[in-house]
């Protein structure tokens, strides 16, 4: 039997990590799955439980954790409003002690760690498209906060533990990633436009739908992510990933109308606090050096997610809340 090297995936239970632990299977890693289950389901990764290279276990890395890996990807944390806004402190914490504890961990292991963090470094930007050098326009004291501030925060713990202890460290800042496996009940935009499109109740648009966002299909960022690990050990980012073809919220909300077939109106709310006005990466940096950039258009992913949706509300998974 060939060695697998083995790479812990914290938060691996979640959108994002179930669909990391999937590719990393199929690239013939041992890959130990770490969820506290707080936004992760048991459901997104009962298919990998049958496989012998694929270990779940459950714990919160605001605690140590002591196991052997190669790799690390630190995903763990809840990533939208409603779930990160629920329990502030704890939000904080993850980003914080759980990061240095993952970085305790690399250090001991001599492992290379992957941080993922996000587009909400660059708060609410005054640059747009927004290049990794841009340091942001961000507010300390607003409910976002506890996120936005958490994830600067576990950029700064990365390098200054690459820089004093040597660590291998890489850092994505994700942008808006879209497609199976989303949280039903997250309050994101697109999972949020699918359930009323489907269920026919009138869409949400905060604001009047002019500002616009970015959107990622779940595949193209896996595959990001993996490049990036896979990138000399000189090269530590961060770099940004995501889509940079911009859509309006209101164009976004027309095309999943049509796509649904749903009748669906539009509802128009207030804006909620810092909520940005603009977010799209310029992905430059992760063209030359990753050789990557986005091939799902978004209406080829827009239903492949639509048909994910369609299964859960006849499942019923959406009205249990996983």
């Amino acid at each position: 039997m060939s060695w697998k090297p083995k790479v812990l995936v914290t938060g691996g239970a979640g959108f994002l990590g179930s669909h990391l632990c999937e590719k990393l299977l199929k690239e013939h890693y041992d890959v130990i799955c770490v969820d506290n289950f707080y936004t992760g389901s048991k459901v997104n990764i009962e298919h990998l439980l049958k496989d012998p290279y694929f270990e779940l276990i459950r714990h919160d890395i605001t605690f140590p954790l002591y196991v052997e890996v190669d790799e690390i990807y630190n995903l763990a944390c809840p990533a939208s409003p409603i779930h990160y806004q629920n329990d502030p402190v704890q939000t904080t914490k993850v980003n914080v002690h759980g990061s240095i504890n993952m970085l305790g961990l690399a250090k001991r292991t001599k492992a290379k760690i992957l941080q993922a963090s996000t587009s909400e470094v660059y708060g609410d930007p005054e640059v747009h498209p927004q290049p990794e050098s841009y340091r942001g326009n961000v507010n300390p004291l607003g409910p976002r906060a506890c996120y936005d501030e958490g994830k600067r925060c576990a950029e700064t713990l990365f390098f200054d533990y690459h820089r004093q202890h040597g660590v291998k460290i890489k850092v994505a800042r994700i942008f808006n990633t879209y497609g199976p496996r989303m949280h039903p009940n997250d309050g994101r935009v697109v999972s949020n436009f699918i359930l009323q499109a489907l269920r026919g109740e009138p869409l949400t648009i905060y604001g009047d739908g002019s500002q616009t966002r970015s959107f990622c299909y779940v595949d193209d960022l896996i595959d990001g992510l993996y490049r990036l690990m896979k990138t000399p050990d000189s090269f530590t980012g961060p770099v940004n990933l995501g889509n940079p073809e911009e859509v309006s919220i209101l164009e976004l909300a027309e095309l999943i109308l049509e796509l649904t077939g749903s009748k669906s109106e539009i509802k128009f709310l207030p804006l909620p606090t810092d909520d940005p006005k603009q977010r799209c990466p310029d992905i430059t940096l992760a063209k030359k050096v990753l050789e990557w950039e986005p091939k799902v258009q978004l209406r080829e992913g827009l239903k492949k997610t639509i048909d994910y949706f369609e299964y859960c509300l006849r499942a019923e998974w959406c009205h249990l809340g996983i």
